[in-house]
């Protein structure tokens, strides 16, 4: 029997109307109601997860910022959390600021940039989460980022994953949550780093938790999880690695894995 589930929110949890369906919301509350755990694992700051907990009635520890920070939905008491290396974000300061590149980074739950722009303003719009300028950016590059976050073109940063690996990828783990979206992170800042403490402190097997992803910064998450799940509309390095794939997320894929393994109500 299952007891944990493990849930990414944007593509997977979230439509492409960044709305929980009704049924995936009933789903989840008759799981709840077994007993079992509900989390969210997500790339995204711990403030905008939780106004997603919050819909859902969550009041257990969320999986935040890809796993860097884990944090309680009720009380806000931090249980895990890991900052970028200073060694790596300074280099990163560095390195965005020669090449002119938007950089935007996060201390105490808040997200600076540098400057107000284009794509700033669609991620706060995605995110529903503000954003704070700061003209002296650079003075942050020695605080502790729980995550550094680049926007760009899909096969730029593509580009530039290659080359931040060859000079900090001893110091740091380097993902992609969208294609344009290439994150920075302390090497145990992964979801499956955080998934494997969370289920820990639960007393849970790893072999009881199910975790369901649709990106690249999923991958530590299916693979520390007993059972993997895939979206339909995953990436295709994430369905490889799957135990299961199920719809997408605009059919409810989440709601059929709750309901097929969980609630064990549909074949």
């Amino acid at each position: 029997m299952y007891k944990m589930l493990a849930i990414d929110i944007d593509d997977t949890l979230i439509n492409d109307e960044k709305e929980i369906t009704a049924g995936t919301k009933q789903a989840l509350e008759q799981a709840l109601a077994q007993g079992v755990t509900v989390t969210l694992a997500t790339g995204r700051m711990y403030a905008s997860a939780k106004q997603l907990a919050s819909q859902l009635g969550l009041n257990v520890p969320l999986i935040t910022y890809q796993g860097s920070l884990v944090k309680n939905a009720i009380d806000g008491k931090i249980l895990y959390e890991r900052s970028v290396p200073a060694e790596a974000a300074r280099y990163l300061f560095d390195y965005c600021e020669r090449n002119e590149l938007h950089l935007q980074t996060y201390f105490d739950d808040i997200l600076y940039v540098k400057e107000r722009n284009e794509k700033i303003e669609a991620y706060a719009a995605l995110s529903k989460i503000p954003f704070t300028v700061y003209p002296n950016f650079k003075e942050l590059a020695d605080k502790p980022s729980t995550k550094l976050l680049m926007i760009d073109d899909p096969a730029k940063l593509d580009e530039i994953a290659i080359e931040l690996r060859k000079e900090i990828g001893h110091l740091v783990h380097i993902t992609k949550s969208k294609p344009h979206f290439l994150e920075i992170i302390h090497h145990e800042g992964t979801k499956g780093d955080a998934l494997r403490y969370l289920a820990g402190q639960y007393g849970y097997d790893m072999s009881e938790v199910i975790s369901i992803g649709d990106s690249w910064n999923d991958h530590e998450l299916l693979e520390a999880a007993g059972f993997g799940v895939a979206m339909g509309n995953a990436v295709d390095s994430l369905k490889k690695i799957a135990d299961y794939i199920t719809y997408s997320n605009n059919e409810d894929g989440v709601k059929h894995v709750v309901e097929k393994f969980v609630l064990q109500t549909s074949l």
